[in-house]
């Protein structure tokens, strides 16, 4: 599942995964971020934004990076991250 688009900006809210699963972002609706690696939960935590088709994280340690955002699949660095399904 993709994310949807809304005006000029896509929506990411939810939980993203690496396909492994290894990975795993939950982009909240107030503009932050808890990411688990692994086993790791809440291994990095910080603020993100959207400006059209691109994503930034500023994590609480001041590093920061982007993705892009295509047909709403965001590309972060090296990953591709995929919407999860919600559990019903």
């Amino acid at each position: 599942m993709t994310g949807t688009v809304e005006g000029d900006q896509v929506d990411v809210v939810g939980v993203w995964a690496t396909a492994d699963g290894h990975i795993r972002q939950e982009l909240l609706p107030d503009g932050r971020y808890d990411e688990a690696r692994g086993e790791r939960a809440s291994a990095y935590t910080g603020r993100y934004t959207v400006a059209g088709s691109r994503l930034d994280y500023v994590d609480d340690t001041g590093f920061a990076s982007t993705a892009d955002i295509q047909d709403g699949v965001p590309y972060h660095e090296h990953l591709v991250l995929y919407r999860e399904q919600k559990q019903s």
